[in-house]
């Protein structure tokens, strides 16, 4: 199974094709840009350390919102 998270761009560097990407509570990483035309402010879709969609802001929060919940509901498992 493979697996995307969305973050957002806050730092990019063109020359170098990557971009810092902020994934929410404090989380963030460097990711390759190559494969999209993404600004700083835009949501993408980060997949093995490669952006592979812009995504809308919107779209993206309700993603991230979906992870919190699965996240809960695992730590109410144990």
């Amino acid at each position: 199974m493979c697996l995307a998270i969305p973050g957002k761009i806050i730092e990019l560097d063109r020359e170098k094709q990557t971009a810092t990407v902020d994934y929410g509570s404090g989380t963030k990483r460097k990711a390759n840009v190559s494969l999209v035309s993404a600004k700083i402010g835009d949501y993408v879709l980060v997949h093995a350390g490669f952006a592979i969609q812009v995504l809308d802001e919107h779209e993206a929060q309700e993603t991230l919102a979906l992870f919190r919940d699965m996240l809960s509901l695992q730590e109410e498992e144990r």
